[in-house]
Formats: structure tokens, C-alpha cells, sequence
């Protein structure tokens, strides 16, 4: 009954500790090159992507929140959070 009652609680431990990642994204920053609003597109020049085990560099990211793309100018600095939407990555926030 023991073993039953541990393995339940280490259970809830490690449900609670992947629900609590899920909601603490790590915003990464980075400078807007390019918005093509009409491919709901953006060019961002990055610091290192660690939730995507990626390095600095310049990529596309897709956006498919119209609100977000309104926040994002050529030239501007941004805090972001991109992640794997459907295999392809996207820009999920931005700040």
C-alpha cells in the first residue's frame, strides 16, 4: 500500500512540475528585420533559443496571432517566445 501511495505522489509531483513548464516560457531577445504580414511572417535577428536547443542567429518565424504581428516593427528590439506550432516555428508571444 506503501509503494502504491509514493508512486501516486511522485505521479502528482511530476504533473504539477510539467504543468508549471509549460506556462514558465522563457523569452528570448531579439531585433525585427522583416514583417510580411500577408505570409503572417517575421524576420528575427536572435539571441540563443534554449527551449529549442538553438543557437544566435537571423530566421523566419511564422505568427499566426494577427494582435502579435501589429506589435512587430523593422528595426525594433522585442522580448519573444517561439515554439514547434504544428512542426513549423512560430512566435507565440511577444513583449
Amino acid at each position: 500500500m506503501k509503494t502504491v501511495m509514493i508512486k501516486i505522489g511522485v505521479a502528482a509531483l511530476l504533473s504539477a512540475s510539467a504543468a508549471f513548464g509549460a506556462f514558465a516560457q522563457e523569452f528570448t531577445k531579439g531585433v525585427v528585420n522583416k514583417v510580411d504580414a500577408k505570409a503572417k511572417k517575421v524576420t528575427i535577428k536572435h539571441e540563443d533559443l534554449k527551449n529549442l536547443d538553438m543557437p544566435a542567429m537571423t530566421m523566419v518565424f511564422r505568427v499566426e496571432d494577427p494582435a502579435l504581428l501589429e506589435k512587430l516593427k523593422e528595426g525594433s528590439n522585442i522580448d519573444f517566445v517561439a515554439e514547434r506550432v504544428n512542426g513549423k516555428l512560430t512566435v507565440t508571444e511577444v513583449k
